[in-house]
């Protein structure tokens, strides 16, 4: 017999770990919709040629292909096993689970650019697939929760995006860093340097700074090609310090001969005087931070939790051309994500969801027989009506079994309604976490429910 298994890098959720992901979802639709952004939903598939060559040569081993129906071999030829795997890949496969929700939105926009009222603010939560290795933190199955905003150059998009982060880190009451950087300014540093092949490997090694030192990061740039004469010149950026201004009014320094650098210098001040009482973030200059230069053009954004061991819980930033890969040119566009899967693990680590995601009114009604159940149905009518949780014991059983079940069941009273009570039309409820009893008429049961903390 099968042993039942999941395949890595996905889960099972209990009905307690469902219910504080929803409480977190719900937390980010509430202001995701007080921010004026408006939902949609794209398919969990795409072509794969709207996929793959936009996420870099990694990102495109990382997507999952779905191999086409019926006989997939039947175009591949034996010496195309002995050739590239893309060359197979193109003949049994034109599909592929979702990457992200970025590239999807950029190919929606695309297709209903003449339905929608621009700038267009959208949000979208779904699940996204990548053939990642499974790691803490990191899976292959998982939820993204997305806001953008496309038709609109302003930087106060920016500004708004910050404050959306705030509102809701503030409202799960977990406090946040948000590390930003420009993408102009990495393309200026490159410029100032002469190193503008080597972008990616000067970034690499810059964001180790903080783990391994100057010198060993000095000697990695060695080691990828990076000229004494470049390190030289970039050298005032391993010394910058102070507070977000100090750190700019520095780098202004280093970057004075780039005009793409200083524009990006700019931008990020706008931004940082822009920002006003933010109340669980930080917002940081991150001169390291360098994430998805295959299509970010400006602001760079990544946001850490504090007090806790764990990768980045969001991140995003501005992408002028994104819907340039499928034709659209010109639709400047900026957003950010939540990474709902790795907030649910930094809230539990740190025990931040609430007591009770149910609610504090959960009860039972207990079962004596087929009478007194019809009696307990069109009560717990009622007490639908009015949005309380309830439900009805199936069996008639011992009161031993039906009263393990409530504890079990995290339920918060017990209702009785026995041959007496149906005779006298009373009952009695039992509240689970004192013990307390109590008898009362059938007719001022919603009353005193309603009452209850």
């Amino acid at each position: 017999m099968q042993k039942p298994s999941l395949p890595k890098g996905t889960r099972d959720f209990s009905p307690e770990e469902v219910r504080k992901r929803e409480y977190i979802v719900s937390i980010f639709k509430k202001y995701f919709q007080l921010f004026g952004f408006q939902p949609i939903e794209t398919p969990s598939f795409e072509n794969l040629t709207t996929l793959t060559g936009k996420y870099g040569e990694e990102g495109d081993r990382l997507i999952f292909k779905i191999l086409n129906s019926g006989e997939f071999l039947k175009d591949v030829k034996a010496e195309d096993l002995n050739g590239n795997s893309a060359a197979v890949i193109s003949k049994v496969s034109d599909k592929a689970l979702r990457y992200d929700l970025t590239v999807p939105f950029a190919r929606y926009v695309v297709q209903h650019q003449h339905e929608l009222n621009f700038p267009f603010r959208r949000f979208q939560i779904q699940p996204v697939w990548r053939a990642d290795r499974p790691q803490k933190g990191r899976f292959r199955e998982f939820y993204q929760c997305d806001a953008d905003i496309v038709g609109s150059e302003s930087l106060w998009q920016e500004v708004e995006l910050i404050h959306l982060y705030d509102a809701c880190f503030s409202a799960l009451n977990l406090p946040v860093e948000i590390h930003i950087n420009n993408r102009k300014i990495l393309s200026g540093l490159a410029q100032v340097a002469d190193i503008q092949d080597k972008l990616m490997d000067f970034t690499v090694a810059l964001d180790k700074l903080d783990k391994i030192g100057k010198e060993k990061v000095i000697d990695e740039m060695q080691q990828k090609g990076i000229s004494e004469a470049a390190i030289q010149k970039l050298s005032p950026v391993f010394e910058i310090s102070g507070d977000f201004s100090a750190q700019l009014d520095q780098l202004k320094t280093v970057l004075a001969e780039s005009e793409t650098g200083m524009e990006g210098i700019e931008e990020l001040q706008f931004i940082s005087n822009q920002i006003t009482d933010l109340e669980q973030a930080e917002l940081i200059l991150n001169l390291t931070l360098a994430r998805g230069l295959d299509y970010y053009t400006g602001s760079i954004l990544e946001v850490k939790a504090k007090n806790v061991e764990m990768g980045s819980i969001g991140g995003g930033g501005r992408y002028n051309d994104l819907t340039g890969i499928f034709g659209l040119k010109n639709m400047p566009g900026v957003g950010i994500s939540f990474g709902l899967d790795r907030i649910y693990l930094v809230l539990d680590e740190l025990d931040l969801f609430p007591d009770n995601q149910q609610g504090n009114l959960n009860i039972l009604f207990a079962n004596f027989g087929h009478l007194e159940a019809r009696a307990s149905m069109k009560m717990m009518r009622d007490l639908r009506k009015n949005g309380i949780i309830c439900e009805l014991f199936p069996e008639n059983a011992k009161m031993k079994k039906q009263f393990n079940y409530a504890d079990k069941g995290a339920f918060s009273h017990v209702v009785m309604i026995g041959e007496n009570e149906l005779k006298t039309q009373m009952l009695t409820i039992k509240d689970l976490k004192t013990g307390e009893q109590k008898i009362l008429k059938q007719e001022d049961f919603l009353e005193f429910v309603k009452e209850l903390p």
